[in-house]
């Protein structure tokens, strides 16, 4: 850490955290937008991913509460307890069925779960210890999900109906998204790649193909789609955040900073990209050309980030055991 971005970095988290004890309060916006911060009830929940759900609400996995969170666009959250103990639920999203799908990565499950907040089913993960972490719906009409800890892909059908496909070894893959054309695209962390597949049955990588990354070593994390019909991605190790069109030329945008990696990406409403800064406990907006416009200082440790039905960017503050709403100026 050094000297030159320690010291801001610090100062905005204390601000923030005293202002926080009397409730949400607005923090500071630098070029006309503006955070506020809804802290979750229960104690240290790591919240890690975010979705809007159909219900106009945003929905969010507590990674260490065991649960599922829902938060309205007015900052009431309410909390869902899930069956088992242990689960961790890293990854969400929204399945065909118009309920939400989650990754429960220590419990080897993926769960569905109502927008009234009942559990409606958990499946097994066949392979044990596969850590399921991200999760996506394909254009296929079937959830795909990334195995972490096996170098796996995994596709499941809403009748619960489970294949995986094998990746090299030791490669990583964390995060999932489709494309507008109902491609799935993922991040290698440890390949150092992206990697897009095109459904075509029930073998989740039988339509893959891998896109190195130029700058080696750089962790690709998150993955989701921009403008244009690129997908965007970041580098938890690279400073970087990584536009990949649809025929796989990548091209890394370098953000300003000293150190720290970058983790959640989202488009926003106003055209722009978010991105979070887990580390320095930030969150940039970054345009399609790759210029950075606007930083925001948060709670502790920004994960996962999303855009609402209601404007505004939503993001999840892991350490901070709060969710951040971002609108935008």
């Amino acid at each position: 850490m050094s000297g030159s971005r320690a010291a801001p970095v610090l100062v905005a988290a204390l601000v923030a955290a005293a202002l926080f004890a009397a409730g949400p309060q607005a923090a500071n916006a630098a070029a006309g937008s503006q955070i506020t911060q809804y802290k979750i009830r229960s104690p240290a929940t790591r919240p890690y991913s975010i979705v809007p759900g159909p219900d106009g609400n945003m929905w969010f996995t507590e990674s260490d509460g065991n649960a599922i969170g829902r938060i309205k666009p007015t900052g009431a959250i309410r909390e869902f307890r899930l069956p088992h103990p242990d689960s961790h639920p890293y990854g969400i999203t929204v399945g065909p069925d118009g309920n939400l799908w989650f990754t429960e990565r220590l419990g080897n499950r993926i769960g569905v779960m109502a927008t009234d907040g009942t559990v409606l089913n958990e499946f097994d993960v066949p392979t044990q210890n596969a850590q399921p972490w991200d999760i996506a719906l394909g254009g296929d009409g079937a959830l795909w999900f990334t195995e972490e800890n096996v170098d796996q892909i995994g596709r499941i059908t809403v009748d619960g109906s489970v294949t995986e496909g094998a990746l090299a070894v030791g490669t990583f893959p964390t995060s999932i998204a489709a494309d507008a054309r109902g491609r799935l695209w993922f991040t290698e962390e440890i390949g150092n790649a992206i990697g897009r597949i095109k459904p075509s049955g029930p073998d989740p990588v039988a339509g893959l193909t891998l896109f190195q990354v130029p700058t080696d070593g750089v962790l690709p994390w998150d993955i989701n789609g921009g403008p244009g019909g690129a997908m965007w991605f970041t580098e938890l190790a690279g400073r970087h955040v990584g536009r990949i069109t649809s025929k796989g030329k990548i091209k890394e945008y370098p953000i300003p900073g000293d150190f720290g990696g970058i983790a959640g990406i989202a488009a926003g409403p106003d055209g722009n990209l978010w991105f979070t800064e887990n580390d320095t406990s930030q969150v940039g907006r970054i345009t399609p050309r790759g210029d950075v416009v606007e930083v925001l200082d948060t709670l502790s440790y920004p994960f996962g980030i999303a855009a609402g039905a209601d404007g505004s960017m939503w993001f999840c503050e892991g350490y901070g055991n709060a969710i951040g709403k971002i609108q935008i100026g």
